[in-house]
């Protein structure tokens, strides 16, 4: 996510200096590919790129469709080019992942698609949730539709049914966080063919919500907020939240577990740690997080820390099906021994979880590496 955040920081410098700018952009792909759909590379009219699509496997290539598109003042129409294995420029780009990918090469051209990327750009530095669809086909290929929960952008330059479905469809898709190509009648109809649009999806990032603010809390939180996390470390103990390292990374929330949830919409993608070491608070620390829809519940310990704590939380009313939905000791057995290889180890596994994966060595797994995420970055 920082990575993204960095190119949309100086992409977005670029338009409003006004730099002509050309965007790659992967539309769709066929097997697998480093990258998901929704990933842009961007080359300015001064020899400037920022972004990926493929990881360096085609942004030569792509750079390459760029400048000659820039080499001519009124510019040309956008291109759409496929890479990968089965493609006779494999060689040439170097596509070794096993996939075709499918680029849309076009010049940010007038001011409509211009102030519609821009606002996409903005909007993924705030972590706001928004989505911009590009036309893929016809005279008007290439321009921009931006929406997010309040506001839109730009214009499809086809017929107002076809703005109409879009935005529709844009906006269903960043409730997913899912990125694609729909396809659309040339009159806009969304069960007609002959238009097909791109929408880049971006939801809200993932939330973590950390009870407990000691030296894993720490060590965690910049990992996770480095992985795309809004991170959030609570704790009743003022004094212990005062350090600056965790305000650092993390939202800071003085309160006891059932107040720091209270209001907070958790689902699937996101994730709840108990690190408090205190058994004061880790039960209803434990409890508070069950009653979430989190689809990760982790709590930190030893084996009879962990026994001990499922005693108590039986106790206190926690039924077997709810200990079962808590990962505890939390973390993939690395072997870790030091506070920050631990941040890694429950790091990892909340990333196996997510993707139903039991994080076991790749060179003994088969399949896909990568698992197709429902969450993209424009």
């Amino acid at each position: 996510m920082r990575a993204a955040q960095q190119t949309a920081e100086v992409v977005a410098a670029w338009l409003r200096d006004g730099r002509r700018v050309v965007a790659g952009t992967l539309v769709a792909v066929d097997g697998s590919s480093p990258l998901d759909v929704g990933a842009s590379v961007y080359i300015s009219e001064e020899g400037g790129l920022e972004g990926s699509v493929t990881g360096g496997c085609v942004e030569g290539a792509i750079a390459e469709e760029a400048f000659a598109m820039l080499e001519r003042p009124d510019g040309t129409p956008p291109k759409l080019v496929t890479y990968g294995i089965s493609d006779e420029l494999a060689g040439t780009v170097g596509l070794m992942c096993g996939g075709i990918v499918h680029i849309f090469i076009h010049e940010l051209r007038g001011d409509a698609a211009r102030e519609a990327t821009l606002h996409a750009l903005e909007a993924l530095l705030a972590a706001r949730p928004a989505a911009i669809a590009t036309l893929l086909d016809g005279p008007a290929a290439g321009s921009k539709l931006y929406v997010d929960a309040e506001q839109r952008a730009g214009g499809l330059g086809g017929p107002d049914l076809l703005e109409a479905n879009v935005e529709r469809e844009a906006r269903g898709l960043v409730v997913q966080g899912h990125s694609t190509v729909r396809t659309f009648g040339e009159d806009g109809a969304t069960l007609g063919t002959g238009l097909r649009v791109h929408v880049a999806a971006f939801a809200e990032p993932p939330r973590m919500v950390i009870f407990g603010a000691i030296d894993f809390s720490a060590a965690l939180a910049p990992l996770a907020k480095a992985g795309g996390y809004r991170v959030t470390i609570a704790d009743p103990r003022r004094a212990f939240l005062a350090s600056p390292r965790f305000s650092a990374f993390a939202e800071t929330v003085a309160a006891w577990p059932d107040a720091a949830l209270e209001g907070v919409e958790l689902g699937p993608r996101d994730a709840v740690l108990v690190f408090t070491h205190d058994p004061k608070l880790d039960v209803p620390a434990v409890q508070a997080a069950l009653a979430t829809g989190a689809g990760y519940v982790g709590a930190l310990g030893s084996r009879n820390t962990t026994d001990d704590r499922n005693a108590r939380l039986r106790d206190a009313g926690v039924d077997d099906e709810g200990i079962a939905r808590v990962f505890a000791p939390c973390g993939l057995d690395i072997g870790a021994s030091t506070v920050e290889e631990t941040a890694v180890a429950v790091l990892a596994e909340i990333i196996a979880h997510r993707a139903g994966r039991e994080g076991g060595p790749l060179r003994e797994a088969s399949g896909p590496i990568r698992r197709r995420r429902a969450e993209t970055a424009a």
